[in-house]
Order: structure tokens, then C-alpha cells, then sequence
């Protein structure tokens, strides 16, 4: 089967009637939100939120969801343009750009606490077309990449390397950046399950914080039977606690103030009861 990076650059592979396709897929819905609540697991955020985060490749939104159930708050950015009219329609919280992200980002330094990239990466090792060089590409990338970043931020990337060469450019060129950090692999045995998570550290918070990589999850298989949108179940079924809730009343009302500002008509007003939890009908 032919790799999609191979048939089409992906803002013409991913027209209308693939973008369709792909979103409405529940198998790669399912995935996706899978490949995601891992990613910001690796980013290794405190319990506190929300968080602003930049999803590379943001498609048609479904990472995107698993932020908004976890309460960040979220820029997106995609080159495909009906992938972004596909999320337009879902009315989606995030923020949304329209941008081919080998030509690097604009965003003023330190704007986010971190990035995450479901499937995105290897696209930038195609040289799809005769100007597209894939090491300068990836060097444009990352060093804007890094400049958008907090210092102590992380990002990690999901991506499905061709080949092993592709893997140390990638690599290679992220390290000449600034970035420090490394691969983690997930399920190292299984063909079906093994994923690949490149974990990027943009320097240190403080002078002498150790930034650890983390460890891939072991074992033979990912566990079965778990919703994955349901990030309580999913941290259920890996033994993990369950983080604190993250939409409280300072939640709501950033959301609110977001929407403002967007030109969203019939937002609520603010008042001394936003955010409180109703009391149980009797």
C-alpha cells in the first residue's frame, strides 16, 4: 500500500472528498483520539490549567476535541484547505490557520506551553515538489517551532517514519535547533500497536532543571476495550490517577472572553454564578 505522503502533496491529497472520508472514519476517530491523549501525556503538564496549546496539522479538529475535553485551550494549523472548512462547519473551540508549516510560523516567542502532532511529521520529508528541499523545511520548522515555544515547553510528535534515515534527519535537525530530547517508543514488540513519539524539550524553565525523556509504555499490545475519548477511563485502564478537572469558573470565563472576541453572538454574561455546580433536583 502506498504511502499517502507518496501520492499527493497533502493539501491536494486531502480535498474534499478524503477530508470527508478520514473525518468521518469512527476507526480513525478512535485512533486519533488515542495517538492524542498520549502526546499530552508526554508533554508533561501540570494538574493545573488550562493549558494554550498548538496543534501542527490540526486536520478537521479531532485532536482538537481531545484538548477541549481536557480543557485547553487550542491553536490549530493546517495546510489542507478542506480539512479546515470540515472543522469550520464543526465549530470547533480552537483557533484555526491555514498554513504550510515547512515554511515556518510567525507567532511571537514563548506564546505556547506547548505543541503536540498527530501524523504530521514525515509529510516534511517528501519532497513533493522541485522547490521543497526536506532537510531546509524541517530547519525552518523547528526553529520557528522553538521560538513559539516557553522555555521548559515540550513538544511531541506521532509521526510514521519511511525509514530509518529519515529518523536521524528529523532528529538531527530538531537538535541543531535548540531542541533536546529523543524518540519514545511505545509497544517495541507489537507491529500492530508500536507507535513512534519524538519528545522535544525547548531548554530549561530555570537553570538546572533536568528534563527526563520519558519511557515508552511496555508490553505487547495497548489495552483493550478502552474509549478513548474518555480520558478517566483511559487512565483507568493504565493504572494511572485520574487528573483534576481543569473547567472551573476561570475556565468557563477565558472560554467566554475567547468567544467574545471572535464575534460570537448570544455568549452569556458573566455574573457570581458562572462556573457553580447546580444543586440536585429533588
Amino acid at each position: 500500500m502506498s504511502r499517502p505522503e507518496h501520492i499527493a502533496p497533502p493539501e491536494l491529497f486531502y480535498g474534499d472528498i478524503e477530508a470527508k472520508k478520514y473525518t468521518s472514519n469512527s476507526r480513525i476517530a478512535s485512533i486519533q483520539a488515542e495517538m492524542t491523549l498520549r502526546a499530552v501525556e508526554l508533554l508533561n503538564l501540570e494538574d493545573e490549567g488550562p493549558y494554550y496549546l498548538l496543534d501542527i496539522g490540526c486536520g478537521s479538529g479531532l485532536s482538537g476535541e481531545i484538548l477541549d475535553e481536557d480543557g485547553h485551550l487550542w491553536v490549530g494549523m493546517d495546510i489542507a484547505p478542506s480539512m479546515l472548512e470540515i472543522a469550520v462547519d464543526k465549530d470547533v473551540e480552537g483557533d484555526l490557520f491555514l498554513q504550510d508549516i515547512g515554511q515556518g510560523m510567525g507567532f511571537r516567542p514563548g506564546t505556547f506551553d506547548g505543541a503536540i502532532s498527530v501524523s504530521v511529521l514525515q509529510w516534511l520529508c517528501n519532497a513533493d515538489k522541485t522547490e521543497n528541499r526536506p532537510r531546509y523545511r524541517l530547519q525552518r520548522f523547528f526553529s520557528t517551532l522553538f521560538m513559539s515555544l516557553q522555555r521548559g515547553g515540550r513538544a511531541v510528535f506521532q509521526f510514521y517514519p519511511e525509514n530509518d534515515t529519515q529518523v536521524e534527519m528529523i532528529m538531527s535537525t530538531a537538535m541543531k535547533c535548540g531542541f533536546t530530547g529523543g524518540l519514545v517508543v511505545d509497544y517495541p514488540n507489537s507491529k500492530k500497536a508500536r507507535k513512534l513519539y519524538l519528545c522535544l524539550f525547548a531548554g530549561q524553565a530555570a537553570p538546572g532543571d533536568k528534563q527526563i525523556l520519558p519511557k515508552g509504555l511496555e508490553g505487547d499490545e495497548k489495552p483493550t476495550g478502552v474509549a478513548y475519548t474518555d480520558t478517566r477511563i483511559q487512565n483507568q485502564a493504565r493504572g494511572r490517577k485520574s487528573r483534576k478537572p481543569v473547567k472551573d469558573t476561570n475556565w468557563i470565563l477565558q472560554k467566554k472572553e475567547l468567544a467574545r472576541k471572535r464575534g460570537r453572538e448570544g455568549v452569556p454574561s458573566d455574573s457570581r454564578y458562572t462556573g457553580r455546580k447546580r444543586k440536585p433536583k429533588f
